[in-house]
């Protein structure tokens, strides 16, 4: 190929994918070489800079496996995981957040009411809420995923001392939307930093601090999927997620409860955390 300078090259390497038979890749892969030539461009990348580029990348697939993902968890700390949910999430339904890299299927079905808390130490919760539409009634038949880090900040893949169905669940709230559980506070942890994303960090002079979180994915017929976090609201990070998680809808309180009927039907001591959340399901034409 002829007449290629550094004015020229960026419309050449976009027409080799002219014949590519999915529009949307077109579309896609000639962004991506604009932008990609006009970051180089405006920075002047020197080839130095270029090989150390491509030695993190390296290093990335080097301790990618399946338990652990490097190229997600750089996706997470450069803000574009949660650039893609933000793109996704639909006004007047519940914001999307991250699924982070420790979501599992085939979680235990549990009751409505259900109790996570076992042999599980800290703060007792009570965690309630309904699942609705748009406008504000009960979506029927739906199922709700969740999953959540002990006391200490542990998911159950990362702690052998945990049974592998511990602090996660399915549920399927009833006609009137409905969902409830007891569990524990979870705690604040750091993302994996003993790798190459960890060494980015601290070259930015980054923490890996995540404020602790409950995961939800919610599923119904005919609505988008939903996968989305809450954080107590008083969360030491809960200004500084290491990736960018936090929505301030999602931030809620965890409030103080003492109140006898709930403590009698949920078996908890007093006084109790209480938190409220409803979710509000798009429909499935918004999902993308």
């Amino acid at each position: 190929m002829q007449g290629i300078d550094r004015n020229t090259i960026t419309d050449a390497v976009i027409a080799s994918f002219a014949r590519a038979q999915d529009p949307r890749m077109r579309e896609v892969l000639a962004a991506l070489v604009r932008h990609l030539h006009a970051f180089a461009r405006e920075i002047e990348l020197r080839p130095e800079e270029w090989r150390a580029g491509i030695a993190f990348l390296t290093a990335a697939a080097a301790i990618t496996d399946e338990r652990r993902n490097e190229f997600v968890l750089a996706s997470d700390i450069l803000g574009l995981t949660s650039l893609t949910d933000l793109l996704q999430s639909v006004p007047g339904a519940t914001e999307r957040s991250v699924l982070g890299p420790f979501h599992a299927e085939g979680s235990p079905l549990l009751p409505v009411g259900a109790s996570l808390i076992g042999d599980n130490a800290g703060e007792p919760v009570l965690v309630r809420g309904r699942v609705l539409d748009m406008a504000g009634q009960p979506v029927r038949a739906a199922t709700i995923d969740f999953w959540q880090t002990n006391a200490q900040g542990m998911y159950w893949q990362q702690d052998p001392s945990q049974p592998s169905d511990n602090l996660r669940f399915r549920m399927q709230p009833g006609d009137d939307g409905v969902y409830a559980f007891t569990t524990v506070r979870p705690a604040p942890y750091t993302v994996p930093y003993d790798g190459p994303v960890g060494a980015l960090l601290r070259a930015g002079g980054r923490h890996a601090w995540r404020p602790a979180h409950f995961h939800f994915r919610v599923l119904a017929e005919g609505f988008a999927p939903l996968t989305t976090e809450v954080f107590p609201a008083d969360d030491p990070y809960i200004d500084e997620d290491a990736v960018f998680g936090v929505r301030a809808s999602l931030a809620v309180p965890f409030l103080k409860s003492d109140a006898a009927d709930d403590a009698a039907r949920y078996r908890l001591p007093r006084p109790f955390s209480l938190v409220e959340f409803d979710f509000r399901m798009a429909p499935v034409r918004s999902a993308q």
